[in-house]
């Protein structure tokens, strides 16, 4: 975990404590790397609330309510499942913000039309959902590492 992940996590606490909202997180392709940015915090207590790990699809439907045929019409990276994760995350928690990661950190299981690094990402609260979809380079550590950042000035933006 990079210095740079850990003072970007620390920023998006501050903003969401400011404003009373409580985080939660529904991570893929990250395997729980933005939670633990997060939790890597003093006091992130008081400003997140919980985080899924959903890298089967099973499980994305199990603990986030992601429909199985959105996933299989879809495929698992894509924006609407990104958006479906960051939504049943708030519904299976006490958030009131979250967002997700899904895509192919590499270095194997590109598809056509989804290469290597093609990361899904959403942020949702209170009937507001945003979606992006961007295509990061490197191994499959610094995809990672790319993803966690993204997520996280993502959020920042998304609510401010």
């Amino acid at each position: 975990m990079t210095n740079d992940i850990i003072e970007l996590a620390a920023k998006a606490g501050h903003a969401l404590q400011a404003k009373g909202l409580l985080l939660a997180t529904a991570e893929s392709c990250t395997g729980g790397g933005v939670s633990c940015a997060i939790t890597e915090v003093a006091g992130s207590t008081g400003w997140f609330d919980c985080g899924f790990v959903t890298y089967s699809n099973a499980s994305k439907s199990a603990l986030l309510d992601v429909p199985a045929a959105l996933i299989a019409q879809l495929g698992a990276v894509s924006e609407e499942v990104a958006a479906a994760m960051a939504k049943g995350a708030l519904a299976n928690s006490n958030a009131h913000v979250a967002l997700s990661t899904t895509g192919i950190a590499g270095p194997s299981g590109a598809v056509p039309g989804k290469p290597v690094g093609t990361i899904c990402f959403g942020w949702s609260r209170a009937g507001l959902t945003h979606t992006e979809r961007l295509v990061f380079t490197g191994d499959r550590q610094s995809v990672r590492e790319q993803t966690v950042m993204h997520a996280l000035h993502g959020l920042l933006r998304f609510i401010e």
